[in-house]
């Protein structure tokens, strides 16, 4: 029965990815959480079974049952992508149990700190999707996601410590995590004038530097540099859409390239 319960935090993470959708592709408008969700083409509203994460989309093999346009697949990578960082962030906290005395084998989700750290990494991660596929659509970085990721990450500073919950004053290496880390990016942006890195990524690495520490998002940064360089060459060597000077958005790869250093633990350290 006990894969049951990982089975439940995906099926958890499925449905807030659904949630997800909505605001992403409603942010920045008049109605973010108002109204049923609609097909963008023929405004035709969904049923609830046309809303059920990933078997909709496959059922209805990504077009709209109404008028047969086809579906966003960020639709389903949303839902999919942020049920496996659900799953994720569970297998990594439940992990910090052990053996209670006798011999007995626990599980850390029983202790009720668990679900305050899963819930405070779980909400930090639902907004750093929003901002990777917000990004993804608009090139473009809202102040407000980064700047509430920013306060999140800030709290959690005073709450936290090595994934475990208690009130503590943070050391001042981890106050200056997050700008340490943001400087270059800043440093970058001022003298290209934006055309090198956008302001927003800078913002959004000291959100990402105080919520997963120096050593994590160090690793994630490095990964989503060579991640993004890759793929660039990629796109200009085989895609007839991208040359030298196309924009791709960084803040994707920064974003996804955390996560994973932050669930399988990375550490890329720079040797000289």
């Amino acid at each position: 029965m006990t894969f049951l319960i990982p089975f439940f935090f995906f099926i958890l993470g499925l449905v807030v990815g659904s949630f997800l959708n909505v605001v992403i592709f409603r942010f920045n408008t008049s109605k973010v959480l108002k109204g049923r969700s609609i097909c963008v083409s023929c405004h035709h509203k969904l049923c609830w079974y046309e809303l059920i994460p990933l078997i909709s989309f496959c059922a209805l093999k990504g077009r709209c049952r109404n008028c047969q346009t086809k579906i966003s697949r960020t639709y389903f990578l949303v839902e999919l992508i942020t049920g496996f960082i659900f799953l994720g962030l569970f297998l990594k906290f439940s992990a910090q149990g052990g053996s209670a005395p006798g011999g007995q084998d626990f599980y850390f989700w029983f202790n009720p700190a668990f679900f305050i750290i899963y819930a405070y990494y779980a909400l930090a991660f639902s907004i750093l999707m929003v901002i990777a596929f917000y990004d993804l659509k608009h090139k473009i970085i809202p102040d407000k996601l980064s700047f509430s990721l920013g306060l999140l990450s800030f709290v959690g500073l005073f709450i936290f410590s090595e994934y475990n919950f208690y009130l503590h004053f943070p050391t001042l290496g981890q106050f200056l995590t997050g700008p340490l880390l943001a400087l270059p990016f800043a440093f970058l942006w001022f003298i290209s004038k934006g055309s090198w890195m956008g302001l927003g990524d800078a913002k959004l690495i000291i959100g990402l530097g105080w919520l997963v520490g120096i050593s994590q998002a160090f690793s994630g940064i490095t990964i989503a540099f060579w991640s993004g360089a890759l793929l660039g060459i990629f796109l200009i060597i085989f895609s007839g859409k991208y040359k030298m000077k196309s924009e791709i958005p960084f803040a994707p790869f920064l974003i996804f390239s955390t996560i994973l250093a932050f669930l399988f633990e990375l550490h890329i350290f720079l040797i000289f």
